[in-house]
């Protein structure tokens, strides 16, 4: 066989092979925001992913007794402390979230970069018809974090993304939206 049909070979090989590798956050802690509206709520999905690199000092900050695992008690305290880097309006009324569900990820996996915090958040609200806007801002965690806020596109028909206004770094959103009558 030729040396460029040996080589041929070789790449498909080489493409056959699983891939072992992932990718993994090393030092940035993502705090990833999606919207997604309805006519009787405003649903929140936030997912904190730590890095490697961060990982160590957030388990510090969540594991308070350092006894090496996140106590009910403890995660509470911690949502509680992620809300209030938080703050919503709507049509210019500063609004409260609400808690739903979260899920916290196994230690091993926040260490390894691929533990991701999931919070699902609530604002009741009675959208009005017509145009409304919606503003929040996420404070963070320090100055490894690193945020991305985005909406989902409505289910309801009658509700319509206008537009969608970030800062630079993400830790601001700004969601113009209309909604027409059913």
């Amino acid at each position: 066989m030729s040396r460029a049909g040996q080589a041929c070979l070789a790449a498909i090989a080489l493409l056959l092979l699983p891939a072992s590798a992932q990718a993994h956050r090393l030092d940035e802690y993502l705090q990833a925001t999606t919207f997604s509206l309805a006519r009787d709520h405003i649903a929140l999905h936030l997912r904190l992913t730590p890095g490697v690199d961060v990982a160590p000092g957030l388990i510090r900050q969540i594991d308070r007794n350092g006894d090496g695992s996140l106590s009910v008690s403890e995660q509470h305290a911690y949502v509680t402390h992620v809300m209030h880097t938080l703050s919503l309006s709507l049509n210019g009324q500063s609004e409260h979230l609400l808690v739903q569900a979260m899920t916290f990820p196994s230690l091993a996996d926040m260490q390894n970069g691929t533990g991701v915090i999931d919070l699902e958040l609530t604002l009741p609200a009675r959208l009005r018809q017509g145009d409304n806007h919606l503003a929040y801002r996420n404070r963070g965690d320090g100055p490894d974090t690193v945020w991305l806020a985005n909406c989902l596109l409505p289910q309801d028909s009658a509700i319509h993304v206008i537009g969608q206004h970030r800062a630079a770094d993400q830790s601001s959103y700004e969601l113009d939206f209309s909604v027409s009558a059913p």
